[in-house]
């Protein structure tokens, strides 16, 4: 009979990787799939393409880090010093992402108090679709804003990617395993949670500049509006690479 031990042993050690990369694999059919859909909104297809896409990237990191096998010591000794969720994320991309996640929600809140109600070019009736201004007296409605019709499925991502990345990281700091397991583990979850948030952030601040861009009356507070937002979004499209790189292979990139 053929020994099939080390065959298994051998999957089981690479597990994780499968996993990762299998939930990058899936994101980005889903997303294909979700992008080429009918609708009478162009948005909404990718709101939702971007939004399955980082999701699937972390459920497959949670899933890779579940099957990443533990080292079975016959003794296992424990350091008196606690070991803190900080010590194992990287020093700067981790705060760096969550600097992000924080920009992206506020960018979030200030669309839905901005965003009203207007009707585009078939008069159909938009709900938090649009920005209104005011032009030569007369009212305009921008859009496509990221107002409550769009940010509802990027909250509800955050709601679902945060907790659950959070505690992978806790359950990594206090569970069993070497340094350098930790380490990458951690910094696998934390690529993850960037690409989730990165992507987002992207995409709002793409959707706020086509709506402040095309037309040339958004004045002064449009001007505001992409000097933060621009270089947000080349700031993103750093960590996003970053992120990528850092779920395929965890120890192939470093912190600076």
């Amino acid at each position: 009979m053929l020994d099939t031990v080390p065959l298994q042993a051998r999957f089981l050690d690479h597990a994780d990787h499968y996993a990762r990369w299998t939930g990058l694999a899936v994101g980005v059919m889903a997303a294909q799939h979700l992008i080429a859909m009918d609708s009478d909104d162009i948005t909404m297809p990718l709101v939702f393409a971007i939004t399955a896409f980082g999701l699937c990237a972390v459920g497959g990191v949670l899933l890779g880090d579940a099957l990443t096998l533990r080292p079975q010591e016959a003794v296992r000794t424990a350091s008196l010093a606690p070991r803190l969720v900080r010590d194992h994320v990287p020093p700067r991309m981790a705060p760096l992402v969550l600097l992000q996640a924080v920009a992206l929600v506020t960018l979030l809140l200030i669309s839905a108090v901005t965003a009203s109600y207007g009707t585009d070019g078939n008069g159909i009736r938009q709900a938090g679709r649009v920005v209104t201004i005011t032009c030569e007296g007369m009212r305009t409605s921008l859009g496509p804003w990221p107002g409550p019709h769009y940010s509802g499925p990027m909250f509800l991502a955050l709601a679902i990617g945060a907790p659950a990345c959070a505690w992978a990281l806790r359950r990594i700091a206090h569970g069993p395993g070497e340094d350098q397991q930790r380490r990458d583990r951690a910094w696998a979850i934390t690529g993850a949670w960037g690409l989730l948030v990165s992507s987002q952030v992207m995409l709002v601040v793409l959707m706020m500049s086509v709506a402040l861009t095309e037309n040339a009356c958004a004045g002064r507070l449009g001007a505001l509006a992409l000097l933060v937002a621009y270089p947000l979004g080349l700031l993103s499209l750093f960590t996003f690479g970053w992120s990528l790189v850092t779920v395929v292979a965890p120890r192939a990139v470093d912190d600076e």
